[in-house]
């Protein structure tokens, strides 16, 4: 008995210490600055075309990853096919290796010719604008929204799609007006980390867009650019507002998630 209570609170010391560190580490970007200083940083023609760069780029993004993921993330939920553990696998690769790797092979892709050259006939040109941003950013979120959006899928119980087929429904009529409404808590938190995940997207930003100042200068290249240039006020306002975004990304995912437990 002593030994169990030992043992528990072993492990509750031990997250307690682990979150005040975090904690404390944290709150030193909101008061090691003045606010005088957050102020004019934040207010500054740099700031506000970052922030501004930021929030449109990681909301197309977004947009593209949900239209992308929900039927990936179905497929791989409900159906069986030829190489499926080999396309789960190869989905989370990016999930595994830091994003300066993702970003460089995004670079090598590309920038290939025979790549690259049908793009530009049509116009389109990737590496080093601001629409290399957004593939950056959709590369680096689908993989994390794609494992949310399965597992949203995982837990709606599969006996109500098989009543719908069996009232006349077809599969699409099935998937739009049953499997999606009761999937959809899981839906709206995986849209939330995913714009989270675009928001702070760095080294696959800075590889394939280049992180060029006030052009592709999202918020992390603003953090980035200003610690090179030793501008710390401004390299830690961008850390703040990233802060923020993370912050409310995750209390409205973990509200979700334990609307979702109560449920079950």
């Amino acid at each position: 008995m002593t030994g169990k209570l030992n043992f528990r609170e072993f492990c509750i010391i031990l997250a307690i210490l682990f979150t005040v560190i975090l904690f404390v580490a944290i709150s030193f970007l909101f008061f090691v600055p003045s606010p005088e200083v957050i102020w004019t940083s934040m207010t500054s023609p740099e700031m506000i075309f970052s922030l501004k760069l930021s929030v449109i780029t990681a909301t197309i993004s977004t947009i593209i990853v949900m239209l992308v993921g929900i039927p990936i993330g179905y497929s791989l939920s409900r159906f069986s096919f030829f190489g499926k553990s080999i396309v789960k696998s190869i989905i989370d690769l990016p999930m595994a290796f830091p994003e300066l790797v993702l970003g460089l092979a995004l670079l090598l892709f590309f920038g290939n010719v025979w790549v690259s050259k049908p793009l530009e006939i049509l116009g389109v040109q990737i590496v080093f604008t601001k629409l290399g941003i957004v593939v950056a950013q959709i590369f680096t979120a689908l993989p994390f929204a794609i494992r949310i959006i399965y597992s949203a899928f995982e837990g709606v119980n599969k006996r109500y799609e098989l009543v719908s087929r069996s009232l006349g429904y077809g599969e699409f009529e099935t998937f739009t007006k049953v499997t999606l409404p009761l999937a959809k808590k899981g839906l709206f938190a995986s849209t939330i980390i995913t714009f989270a995940r675009c928001m702070g997207a760095f080294g696959a930003v800075l590889i394939l867009a280049g992180g060029a100042y006030m052009n592709t200068e999202t918020l992390p290249i603003t953090l980035y650019l200003n610690m090179s240039y030793g501008n710390l006020g401004m390299a830690i306002t961008s850390g703040i507002v990233l802060i923020i975004v993370s912050f409310v990304a995750i209390v409205v995912f973990e509200k979700l998630e334990g609307l979702n437990a109560v449920k079950s």
